[in-house]
Formats: C-alpha cells, sequence, structure tokens
C-alpha cells in the first residue's frame, strides 16, 4: 500500500480529492519538488512536496539563484543556493533546492510537458529579449551554403539532445565535481571529518552536561550543533559518494550514456555534447566566424580560454561558461 499525505493547497483552485491523490502518487520527483500530469508539488523548509498548485493555475515557472558575497569571487563554501520560483493566481512560493541541477530537470519537464509556461522571470525574458537583439546585429544576413548546412546539423544535434536533457545535466554536473576533485587538496576532507567527529563528541557531552545542570554544556551543545551542520552541508566529507574514485568513475560512465544516445555521427565529442555547447557554436557560425562545425568547435574552444576570473561578462554569460568549461579544462581542450 502507498502512504500518501494530502497535501496543501495554494491558491484559488484545486483538484478533486481522489484526482489529487491519483496525480500526486504518480508525480515525477525532481529534489524537493514534483512534476504531476495535474498540478505542481512543492515543498516547505522541511517537508518536501507539502503543497500543491494545479497546472491551470500556474503563471510562470523559473529558476533563482541567491548567490553569497563568496559567490561572485569564486570563494566560499556556501557559493550560491539554487531556488525554483513558482507564480501562479493569487501568489508566489519559492522552494529551495540543494542542486541546482535538479531545478533544471524540472524545467526541462516541464518544457517538454507545458511548454506554454514560461520558464523565465519577466525580468529575464526581457534581458533575454535584448541580449538576442544584440545578437542579431552580429549575425550575417545571409550564410554560405557550407555554413548554413553546418548550422542545421548543430540545430539538429541540439533537438536530439532535448529529447534527453538528464543527459547533459548529469555530464556538466560530472565534470564540476570532477574538476574540483581534482584541484582540491584530499586532506581537506580528512580535516572536515575530523572536526565533525570532534563536533559530534562535543555536542554528545554538551547533552550530557546539560542534563546534569552544569550550563557551560549550552557552549558545547552549540558548538557541536555547529560543527556537524556547517560541514555535512558544505558537502566537503569524504563519502562513498564524494571522493576521487567515485567522482571519476561518474564521469565516465556520464561520456558513456551520452556516447550511447547520440552514436558516433555526432558533431561533437561525447564530452562536449551539452545544448549549450551547440547553441554557442551555431552563433559562431552565424556571426561568420566559422565555416563548418569542427572549425565553429575550434572557435568556441578560444574563446573559453579567453575566460578567466578577470574577465567580466554578462550573467547569463556567465551562466553558460560556468556550465560548459569545466568539461574543457577536464579534456585539456581535446
Amino acid at each position: 500500500m502507498i502512504l500518501y499525505f494530502k497535501p496543501k493547497q495554494l491558491g484559488s483552485a484545486a483538484l478533486p480529492p481522489e484526482e489529487l491523490a491519483r496525480d500526486k502518487i504518480g508525480c515525477k520527483k525532481y529534489g524537493p519538488c514534483g512534476v504531476g500530469e495535474k498540478a505542481l508539488y512543492l515543498n516547505s523548509f522541511f517537508i518536501d512536496r507539502c503543497f500543491y498548485v494545479p497546472i491551470a493555475s500556474v503563471r510562470r515557472v523559473f529558476k533563482r539563484v541567491a548567490m553569497s558575497r563568496g559567490g561572485f569571487t569564486g570563494k566560499g563554501m556556501f557559493a550560491s543556493v539554487p531556488y525554483l520560483v513558482v507564480e501562479y493566481g493569487g501568489g508566489q512560493k519559492q522552494c529551495i533546492f540543494k542542486d541546482e541541477s535538479q531545478v533544471d530537470l524540472l524545467l526541462a519537464h516541464l518544457e517538454r510537458s507545458h511548454p506554454e509556461i514560461p520558464r523565465f522571470s519577466a525580468e529575464g525574458e526581457r534581458r533575454l529579449a535584448e541580449k538576442a537583439r544584440r545578437e542579431a546585429d552580429r549575425y550575417l544576413k545571409e550564410l554560405p551554403p557550407q555554413a548554413q548546412a553546418a548550422r542545421e546539423e548543430l540545430e539538429r544535434a541540439e533537438a536530439k539532445l532535448a529529447e534527453r536533457p538528464e543527459l547533459g545535466v548529469r555530464l556538466a554536473r560530472a565534470a564540476r565535481m570532477k574538476r574540483g576533485s581534482d584541484l582540491s587538496n584530499p586532506a581537506y576532507k580528512w580535516v572536515a571529518l575530523a572536526i565533525v567527529i570532534a563536533g559530534a563528541a562535543a555536542l554528545l557531552y554538551g547533552v550530557w552536561t546539560a542534563l546534569s545542570g552544569d550550563s557551560t554544556g549550552l557552549y558545547f551543545l552549540l558548538f557541536g550543533l555547529a560543527a556537524v551542520f556547517f560541514f555535512s552541508g558544505a558537502r566537503v566529507l569524504p563519502t562513498a559518494q564524494n571522493n576521487r574514485r567515485a567522482v571519476s568513475k561518474e564521469w565516465d560512465e556520464a561520456r558513456a550514456a551520452v556516447e550511447e544516445f547520440t552514436g558516433s555521427q555526432f558533431p561533437v565529442p561525447c564530452q562536449y555534447a551539452h545544448p549549450i555547447v551547440l547553441r554557442r557554436m551555431a552563433r559562431i557560425i552565424r556571426e561568420g566566424r566559422a565555416q563548418t562545425a569542427a572549425e565553429a568547435l575550434e572557435r568556441l574552444k578560444d574563446d573559453l580560454r579567453a575566460l578567466n576570473s578577470s574577465v567580466q561578462v554578462e550573467q547569463e554569460e556567465y551562466d553558460e561558461v560556468v556550465c560548459i568549461k569545466p568539461m574543457f579544462l577536464l579534456c585539456e581542450y581535446q
């Protein structure tokens, strides 16, 4: 028997109880939220999928990333926090996620199942429209036949990847994790583990002394809680999934999955088979900087090499670069 907890209605629209139960049980889960045929299921701070909004009431769904001060410098353990924002008739709900890729997968699901729902904020749509107008001024009015054929090939390849958006998300996430693992000192993980163990010991000692009537136990209790929660949330502890062997295996499996899906006639190698890569290559061709897909890939590599921490770019450009550049760095642009 499947356990079912009735979610709380958001907004004025509601689903019949029987229909709501079937839809929630069968919904596709993405982190703490879910997408059903009839409704979106949203989380509170502590409980997953405890609210729902009927699809007919949804006005807009988009991702928002809150950046800490360290996020803009590339420093700090909590650089960014991803949110899913749902606007519906009568209000707005913001849902926090631990993994940004889960938000991307949920939005990709909505793009396929409900393309009529906008997936950018109103301000985001305005910025994208302005960017499209600026880019249009850089594009050639008419492409040579060879360049036009290459552009169409890249667009077909991007459409093929859109059939399995989770492959691109997995590839980008695996590349980012492996890049971070390769650059980090393994000793840091064990230091973090030692601090967590010391924090757990302080937590137990604090509870014991507090129960004994010693007020100083409260300080040990607070220190233990802070150490355990801080380092557990920072994802620096050595676990079965967070170690160099596991990260390397995930990167290899992500590339193999992409290669199996795309086949041997894909215009880019499997380690670069991401929609953003194909989109940027198509832009390069439309700008007249390349005539073939192979030339466009080389121009893209040059562009990524030139982008470093001293170069300022727009937010949309930054989001694209931080998503795909780890793939090229791992493969040394080969």
